[in-house]
């Protein structure tokens, strides 16, 4: 019988991307509403375009953060890179239409007698992992990330200044058996300077792709595509219009598992979109670096008001070792899934969410000062030995 072989692909975008530009600003302003007070409620929405600015949402916290929008949001598109013609840090109109959070989803969300909180929403949401890469994470969305997350490092430190700010990369790699084993196609599309050739733009690209994948793997030149439409010099919100929260599937696995469908920036850990596809991505990469499966797909459902979960699923995909129904058991005990249990649990009260807004929210490393926090594997060893496993991935 034939080995099973398939080619499968993820894309990712740049922080200078106009919807993560969008993210990244949305996210500044939580983490300033959470650093003047760790309780502040937030669901931040940002629109941008040419030289233009829109943050809308509803707030509860400080009243003081609101004065600071307007700076907060050009100090995140002077970060990102954007003084140019059409969408610069300096001259874009910022406009800020936040108020204050409604009373009756405060009502539902807000501390009981019990002294839990209700759900900021019903919804549905999940976490993956697999063995894939070092990171637990699909390997086309995190090479995709890589080649992206390198070629801005350059830009920003001047090792590279002929790249912009708005890029994607798309990775197609070829599977045999359901593991990786080389990549077939590349696509990098990059903003870059006026007098920069497209035959030098790929040059300059090339190291990049070079770098991002195993020293075993090659790739073929005419397999390797750099801005096939031509010129790319307008970019960011100029080119074309963002917003918070449109790059979900770049966000989470890059299609590689399914997406509960609500956005992750601008809200605060209240929100279960946000807080418990964190908790459901920390279960599922214990579960693999337990070594009880290859793969594992948690999802998690709530009700708005209502602190537990309504239901949890857990999937091994045919890779598991361990009876499934007991794992969902035992995850449960161990960690307690309600908006609060999550957050004390991963300590989600502070402010660390900028850093999430581009090159993906998971396969990053933890942080000292708590950022990415669901990203451990503190659970694993404790998995294997309810499981009778002996040996746990680090």
């Amino acid at each position: 019988m034939s080995d099973k072989t398939w080619l499968f692909t993820s894309e990712s975008v740049s922080e200078g991307h106009p919807d993560k530009v969008c993210d990244r600003i949305s996210d500044a302003v939580l983490d300033a509403y959470l650093t003047a007070d760790p309780l502040s409620r937030v669901a931040c929405e940002t629109l941008a375009t040419t030289d233009r600015v829109v943050i809308a949402g509803e707030v509860r916290g400080p009243a003081d953060v609101r004065q600071h929008v307007e700076e907060l949001a050009r100090q995140a598109i002077r970060d990102i890179g954007y003084e140019q013609k059409g969408f610069s840090w300096k001259t874009c109109s910022v406009e800020n239409l936040l108020h204050e959070q409604s009373a009756d989803i405060a009502m539902g969300v807000d501390e009981g007698e019990k002294g839990e909180e209700g759900a900021g929403d019903q919804g549905i949401m999940f976490g993956y992992a697999c063995n894939e890469t070092d990171e637990l994470m699909p390997a086309p969305i995190q090479f995709a990330h890589r080649i992206l997350r390198h070629m801005a490092e350059d830009r920003k430190s001047g090792a590279q200044p002929g790249f912009g700010p708005d890029a994607k990369s798309q990775v197609t790699l070829k599977y045999r058996n359901g593991v990786p084993v080389g990549v077939d196609t590349v696509v990098v599309s990059t903003q870059h300077k006026e007098n920069v050739t497209q035959d030098d733009i790929r040059e300059l690209v090339k190291p990049y792709i070079k770098r991002a994948f195993p020293d075993d793997w090659s790739l073929p030149d005419d397999r390797l595509i750099v801005n096939p439409t031509g010129q790319f010099i307008i970019g960011g919100p100029d080119g074309d219009a963002g917003l918070t929260g449109r790059k979900i599937i770049v966000d989470t696995y890059g299609g590689a598992a399914p997406h509960g469908g609500g956005a992750f920036s601008g809200k605060d850990p209240t929100k279960v979109d946000r807080s418990a596809a964190y908790a459901a991505r920390y279960l599922a990469k214990n579960v693999v670096a337990a070594g009880l499966a290859d793969k594992c797909q948690i999802q998690l459902a709530y009700a708005i008001g209502v602190p537990e979960p309504v239901a949890i699923y857990v999937d091994t995909l045919g890779t598991g070792r361990v009876d499934e129904d007991k794992l969902a058991a035992t995850l449960r005990d161990m960690v307690r899934l309600t908006p609060r249990g999550i957050r004390e649990h991963l300590d989600l009260l502070r402010p660390i969410y900028a850093r999430t807004a581009a090159y993906g929210h998971f396969g990053r490393a933890p942080t000292e000062d708590g950022g990415f926090s669901w990203e451990k594997t503190d659970l694993a060893q404790d998995l294997a030995g309810v499981f009778g496993v002996t040996k746990a991935a680090e």
